[in-house]
């Protein structure tokens, strides 16, 4: 049996200020397989991007730690955690993060450019037909809709190959014809190149194509049909 991706152990995540002590994440434990897609749910406030942004070790928690491919994180330092991320995690955000002075083609060369790719063109040519933009390669992203923009975040995001994509809201900022059009795409990279999935959604329509739901309120996760 193969051993888990993703090692969530007892997370518990807190911040203080003047007011006192807020508890954003309480005793999260959990692990996820190989080629597995989970969305995590719940309302504005429960945890859920903490949560991601922990499993991405882009913040630290308070206690607990998290394993991926058998690295426990935060025994690594930041510089360590980020050659973690830059080999194993690709990113897509609601806001689509592309960069403005380049093209979709150099937005979708740049992290293959970043690890040493010998001849990044084709490889992000061919991504970006995969996902229908070959028409638009040479196009900025301030001239593209926003459903071409995050088309784009998510060849840059696959061109690598990552064995997780964590995709924070989205399809959140696009409408549903859209939205499902993104979300089509994300679930057949995710069969074609045997990514595990991590989705933040607020789109519960969305979630149920997801192989399981991990529902959060109020700092605590719960496994959902």
């Amino acid at each position: 049996m193969p051993s888990p991706l993703i090692s969530v152990s007892h997370v518990y995540k807190s911040v203080t200020d003047a007011t006192g002590t807020l508890d954003i994440l309480r005793d999260i434990d959990f692990t996820l397989m190989p080629k597995e897609t989970i969305a995590i749910v719940g309302a504005s406030g429960s945890g859920k991007s903490t949560l991601l942004s922990i499993m991405a070790g882009l913040d630290t928690p308070t206690r607990g730690t998290v394993h991926l491919a058998d690295q426990d994180m935060f025994a690594l330092n930041e510089d360590q955690r980020a050659a973690l991320r830059a080999k194993h995690i690709g990113f897509v955000f609601q806001s689509f993060q592309l960069l403005a002075p380049l093209t979709a083609l150099e937005n979708v060369m740049l992290p293959l450019e970043l690890a040493g790719h010998v001849d990044p063109k084709p490889v992000a040519k061919d991504m970006l037909a995969r996902v229908g933009l070959s028409e638009r390669l040479n196009h900025y992203p301030k001239v593209m809709s926003g459903g071409e923009q995050q088309r784009v975040a998510l060849a840059r995001a696959f061109v690598v190959k990552p064995q997780v994509l964590l995709a924070d809201e989205p399809t959140g900022s696009l409408d549903h014809a859209t939205g499902e059009t993104i979300m089509q795409l994300m679930l057949s990279l995710n069969q074609e190149l045997g990514t595990t999935l991590v989705l933040v959604t607020h789109d519960l329509a969305l979630s149920r194509r997801c192989d399981r739901r991990l529902v959060m309120e109020a700092g605590r996760a719960s496994w959902q049909p």
